[in-house]
């Protein structure tokens, strides 16, 4: 049976090797609170000790992938930063919500199982677990010959957080006169992937390993820069008295999709373009284009990879916070004005 399977291009013996590589890796995540290894039907998570602390919580769950990034993965053949952008979004996500992650699920499927290219991949995602104080408590790799092409992944994940009902942010408190502060992304996360690459590879005829003066890298090195992963900071800050009324992670749309999804619909918010560092990859791809400018900032992150919408006299106790934060760095980028739940670039 397992020779005809194998015929059929489903290698089980591969399957196993690829658990026995990465389970050591998913362990080093584990905390008392997860109650099974690797190989159960399902992964448990202990909320005694947790839920302690809160009075009425709230689970928030997400799922997302990373999209035509695995392409560039795939060109450049380094898989390890793939994984750790799928837990830097979805922690992204929830954190918007003022939930605290705790678990990951993850998912993977591809045309053909190379243990050593799976075994990239959960590294990735072990790091940036044990850096956001996350469980990876399963997952599912998924062989589909004749589904994906050849050579091709698919890669996705699931995440758990907690919030107290009372302390979710969803953007309703937002008032006129309040700041918007963005922290700086890395580069363009995990999303504007599918217009990248037509810009970069179709248009600019660029190859995946060629050296760029103004990127100070290889095209492949700018693009596969990991999706920052903001838990740190942010659980320090969620944790405080500081009053956040919206929280948006840049993601697929950019800024001009993804701000309004947390405004008030009589409110704008206006964006002062000029008042953070742009990263080079941006005006790099929009010159190879000719593309204009509200485009880019709906196709793209254009440095910033989430907001802050805060009351003006919360800003010196948020700059207190991310001096212990080196590697994150936070700009003034707007304010709160009247409106109709748009953005207006100034």
């Amino acid at each position: 049976m397992s020779d005809l399977y194998t015929k059929a291009g489903v290698n089980i013996k591969k399957g196993n090797e690829v658990v026995k590589r990465i389970k050591k890796h998913v362990a080093s995540t584990h905390t008392k609170m997860v109650l099974k290894n690797i190989g159960s039907f399902g992964g448990l998570f202990e909320l005694t000790d947790i839920i302690k602390k809160y009075k009425n919580p709230v689970l928030v769950q997400s799922i997302d992938g990373v999209g035509t990034k695995l392409a560039i993965a795939r060109m450049a053949g380094k898989y390890i930063s793939v994984g750790e952008d799928i837990v830097g979004h979805s922690c992204g996500d929830i954190l918007a919500m003022g939930a605290r992650p705790l678990t990951f699920l993850d998912y993977v499927a591809n045309e053909k199982l190379v243990p050593k290219e799976m075994e990239a991949m959960v590294k990735g995602m072990v790091k940036a677990c044990r850096e956001a104080n996350v469980a990876l408590i399963g997952g599912e790799t998924a062989e589909m010959p004749g589904t994906y092409a050849k050579g091709e992944h698919d890669i996705a994940g699931c995440i758990t957080g907690i919030v107290e009902k009372d302390k979710i942010i969803t953007g309703e408190k937002i008032k006129k006169g309040d700041i918007i502060l963005g922290f700086a992304s890395s580069g363009l996360h995990t999303n504007g992937f599918s217009l990248a690459r037509k810009l970069i590879f179709e248009i600019g005829k660029y190859k995946i390993n060629k050296k760029i003066p103004e990127l100070g890298s290889t095209i492949g090195t700018a693009l596969l820069k990991v999706h920052k992963n903001y838990t740190k900071p942010l659980v320090k800050i969620l944790d405080s008295d500081i009053k956040i009324r919206g929280i948006a992670h840049i993601t697929g749309g950019g800024f001009i999709e993804n701000i309004p999804r947390i405004l008030p619909k009589h409110l704008d918010a206006e964006i002062k373009k000029g008042s953070w560092p742009m990263l080079p990859i941006f005006p790099f791809m929009q010159n190879i284009g000719k593309i204009n400018e509200r485009e880019m900032y709906t196709a793209f992150n254009m440095s910033i990879g989430l907001m802050l919408i805060i009351p003006v006299y919360e800003k010196r106790k948020i700059t207190e916070i991310l001096k212990k934060y080196r590697d994150y760095q936070i700009y003034e980028i707007g304010k709160i004005i009247k409106g109709n739940g748009k953005v207006q670039l100034k």
